[in-house]
């Protein structure tokens, strides 16, 4: 009998450039590879749904994608129907979450940067977004704080802060992307989405961000999952090719499949 099999993509740095759509080519050549290799499509991003719907298709993505999970699962839908979420709101309560955001606030407010914009935190059902300079940063100061954080470590130096002042709280804090992080309870990083799909063999995830303290880290590294790790869109379709001809060669020699 054939296994089932799902290969789950993360978003900015793996399916897409950061923040941008989806390029035909990478989006056509995923399709086909799942198409000829029988294999289903999930993406999980730490971002939230509208801005998943941006990069990957609009509402079309439920269409596309067999499960599509935003804020790292949840938010999940599965063939297009909505699976049941929690909150972090729920999760920690309402003055610890007031005082989580005010101290981010002031934190932000006595930053030296090259430059601040707007939309310093983002309120999502499961997570909190942190970004320093602001989401509301055009395309290249978006480059531009990567470069100048890479160098002077504001968000990791940010996240030290927020650990100690509040030691008592179970959240982690994860680096995602060019210009922001995410704060959110212990458990609710991307493996949070794997409770929503026990029905496959394999399962095989794709990230960019995987070492430790990226937002790929923990679903990178899951006992539950084949892990990959890769740098661009187009080596995500590369290391997909090489898992099929790995599994397909496996099979050939009518070993047990490990791979894809």
């Amino acid at each position: 009998m054939a296994q089932k099999i799902i290969c789950l993509f993360d978003v900015d740095g793996t399916l897409t450039k950061p923040r941008q759509k989806i390029e035909t080519s990478i989006e056509q050549s995923l399709f086909e590879l799942a198409k000829k290799e029988k294999f289903d499509i999930g993406v999980v991003g730490g971002s939230d749904l509208d801005k998943l719907k941006e990069q990957l298709g609009g509402n079309d993505i439920f269409k596309k994608y067999k499960y599509v999970f935003a804020e790292n699962g949840l938010i999940a839908y599965k063939n297009g129907k909505q699976l049941p979420s929690e909150s972090i709101q729920q999760f920690i309560g309402e003055d610890a979450l007031q005082d989580l955001i005010d101290f981010c606030l002031k934190y932000i407010s006595e930053l030296k940067l090259p430059f601040k914009r707007g939309t310093f935190i983002e309120f999502r059902t499961g997570m909190i977004n942190v970004s320093p300079v602001g989401r509301n940063c055009s395309q290249k100061e978006r480059i531009q704080f990567y470069e100048y954080d890479k160098e002077h470590q504001i968000r990791e130096k940010f996240i030290l802060a927020l650990k100690k002042k509040f030691p008592d709280l179970a959240l982690t804090y994860s680096i995602g992307g060019q210009i922001s992080f995410d704060i959110f309870p212990f458990g609710w990083d991307k493996t949070y989405c794997l409770r929503h799909i026990d029905e496959y063999d394999e399962i095989h995830f794709f990230g960019d961000k995987t070492r430790k303290g990226g937002n790929d880290y923990e679903i990178y590294e899951s006992d539950l999952t084949v892990g990959h790790r890769v740098d661009s869109p187009e080596d995500t379709i590369k290391q997909v090719k090489i898992c099929c001809e790995i599994r397909n060669e496996k099979r050939s020699r009518e070993s047990p499949v490990q791979y894809l």
